[in-house]
Parts: C-alpha cells; structure tokens; sequence
C-alpha cells in the first residue's frame, strides 16, 4: 500500500524513496507479471516521476518540476514510458488519476466517429495521457483530414489555462520533431502544460 511509503511529520507527507521504488516494482509485477523489475540505472528519472506524483515539494523545487503542469516524458522506443505512467497512476491523489489512452487509437477513433473525438478527449474535465505523441497518422472523416491530437492538444491547452486540468503525454520525439507533426502554436503552448522528463538517450530497450 502506498501509505507503507511515507511518514506524516507537520501535517505533510514525507516520502521515502526507495520505499516508493520497491511499491512500484510491486505494482509492476502485480500488473505485467513477476518478469517485471526496475532498472536502476533510470533512477534519476524514476526519482523525478515519482517525486512529482506523490506531491514531494523538495523533489519537484530540487529538479524544477512545477506540479501545476503536467509531465511530458521523453525517451527512446522501449524504455518503459508507457509503463511507467500507467503504474504511477497510482501514485498520485485520486482527484489526479489520468486516463493513458493512445493516440494511435484516437485517430482511428476519429475516422470512426468524426469530431465528436476531438471534443470528448479535448475537453475532457479530468486529467488523461496521450500515449506516444506523433506515432499516429492524420486521418479522414467522410473526406475531411484533420490533425486531430494536435487539435486535442489545442484544446487541453485551453482546459489547463482555464480549469487547471492536466495533461500527460509520452513520446521519442523532440521539439523540433513534436513542431514538425502539430505545428509551431501546438509547440508553443507545450512549454505551458508540461515538465519535460527525459531518459537517457542511451537508455536500453526493456522489451529485448
């Protein structure tokens, strides 16, 4: 259980780590079956993820994680970002907890349903994940083509200036890859909804 994780001193919540590391490892085998280990040469990373879901002000001050935007976690194909936010999910409060949903199958969504999609997961009043930014294709309704995560990424914009909802996304893009796919406004605005989380670049695939 999560409480195991953290002591109470002055009315705040005050978290070990390596406690929080073995919980995952926990949930991790729990959901993906006993193969599943944490790699500890991510550690940095890991530190800075779960210091931002659990609320650890000193964590978030050290790395300059702000907690009113989201976390945009970067790294290469395999690293174990999917992963990762599903099961830090149930880190974070439960006012917090985030649909993952891939935008691979948004867009097939879209080119089922139409533009209803783009408002259902825009305008979403709670906070969700866009799985692997830039691996979906653009595609049509009855003829129409529409860039639709960079329009959904418009419109959480919108609902985190407004309402403060959230935003989470993981990709192996970078800017200047990310601005390609959605555009310079879609870009721009990124700076503004998220953290950027990076694994090394030379991070191992976990999937071999």
């Amino acid at each position: 259980m999560l409480e195991k994780c953290y002591r109470i001193e002055n009315n705040e919540r005050l978290f070990d780590f390596k406690t929080c590391l073995q919980y995952l490892e926990y949930l991790g085998k729990k959901k993906y079956g006993t193969s599943f280990k944490i790699d500890y040469s991510d550690k940095e990373t890991l530190l800075k993820l779960i210091g931002y879901s659990v609320g650890a002000n000193d964590v978030c001050k050290e790395n300059f994680i702000d907690p009113k935007k989201g976390i945009l976690l970067l790294g290469p194909v395999g690293c174990g970002k999917t992963t990762l936010m599903c099961l830090l999910n149930e880190f974070v409060f439960l006012h917090q907890k985030y649909l993952v949903k891939s935008t691979r199958n948004i867009s097939t969504e879209f080119h089922q349903d139409g533009f209803q999609v783009i408002h259902k997961y825009g305008r979403q009043q709670k906070a969700i994940c866009l799985d692997d930014l830039g691996v979906e294709q653009n595609m049509k309704y009855y003829g129409n083509e529409c860039n639709t995560i960079g329009e959904i990424l418009l419109h959480r914009y919108d609902m985190h200036v407004n309402f403060g909802i959230l935003t989470h996304a993981t990709t192996n893009l970078n800017a200047e890859e990310l601005e390609k796919l959605y555009g310079n406004r879609v870009r721009s605005r990124l700076r503004s909804m998220f953290n950027l989380i990076t694994f090394p670049s030379s991070t191992k695939d976990k999937r071999k």
